[in-house]
């Protein structure tokens, strides 16, 4: 099975310009496909902005709402896979959302962020109550989380043990937490046994300056690809052969005593 190249867009658009920022990802996906990648992951709230405040209820669509069939138009074009993210509404709630539409403009997920962080998200937002949302896409199975998400140990490990082998992270990480893109999302590949994507925005932005620093994490700990802190689209390889080989060598989650950690729950 060959690695799937892909692709990480570190951008933040404009908040607010949902068209405007559906015509970068647009150009994004042409240069991501040009260079082979299958797949695009866009950053947290893409499609309308992070920092958009009282605009998140006027904004927020359905899952199958226009800028879905906008993506869905964009994935066809370029015959590339898109994770982005998007304020949801169902009803009267919204949520923090991530979905991955596939090649072929059909959607292959959608995921609620279920740890909201900091009073903006929780004034605005309902938390997620799906922790494991799953896709396959080019022989691999995908999982998707968003940003604060993945800083919880228990939620990337119900991942492993559902054999997801490539988790999808749109994000709006912030400074001064850039330990989070440098180390802890490396090491949760690592004791995970997969590969993270996870693709940060860039400068500031209202009240926030986001930390970019976007990366590829690979089950060997290593960052197969990493963005600065500017606009960037980088890519980076999901070799399924470096992910049997690494969890074959690696017995973390053979040697785990589940019967010793039921004080977690």
């Amino acid at each position: 099975m060959p690695p799937l190249r892909t692709a990480l867009l570190q951008s933040s658009g404009r908040p607010g310009a949902v068209a405007g920022n559906l015509r970068v990802l647009d150009e994004a996906a042409g240069r991501a496909a040009a260079a082979g990648a299958g797949l695009l992951v866009c950053p947290e709230m893409f499609l309308t902005g992070y920092a958009i405040g009282d605009a998140v209820p006027r904004l927020a669509e359905p899952a199958d709402g226009p800028g879905a069939r906008s993506v869905a138009e964009i994935a066809v074009r370029h015959g590339l896979a898109v994770l982005y993210g998007y304020p949801e509404r169902d009803g009267e709630r919204v949520f923090n959302a991530a979905q991955l539409i596939g090649a072929d403009g059909e959607r292959l997920a959608n995921y609620r962020k279920t740890h909201l962080f900091g009073g903006f998200e929780r004034d605005w937002f309902t938390p997620g109550e799906t922790p494991l949302v799953q896709a396959e896409l080019a022989g691999l199975r995908l999982g998707i989380m968003i940003c604060y998400d993945v800083e919880f140990p228990e939620n990337v490990r119900a991942h492993a043990l559902a054999g997801t082998d490539l988790l999808l992270v749109p994000t709006a990480l912030m400074h001064p937490f850039e330990f989070v893109a440098a180390s802890l999302v490396p090491v949760r590949a690592f004791e995970n046994q997969m590969y993270v994507a996870y693709a940060n925005r860039t400068g500031q932005e209202g009240e926030f300056e986001f930390a970019g620093l976007s990366c590829l994490a690979g089950p060997d700990g290593a960052a197969r690809a990493r963005a600065g802190r500017g606009e960037e689209l980088v890519l980076g390889e999901a070799d399924p052969e470096l992910l049997s080989a690494s969890r074959e060598a690696n017995p973390y989650l053979l040697d785990r005593r589940p019967g010793l950690y039921t004080s977690l729950l």
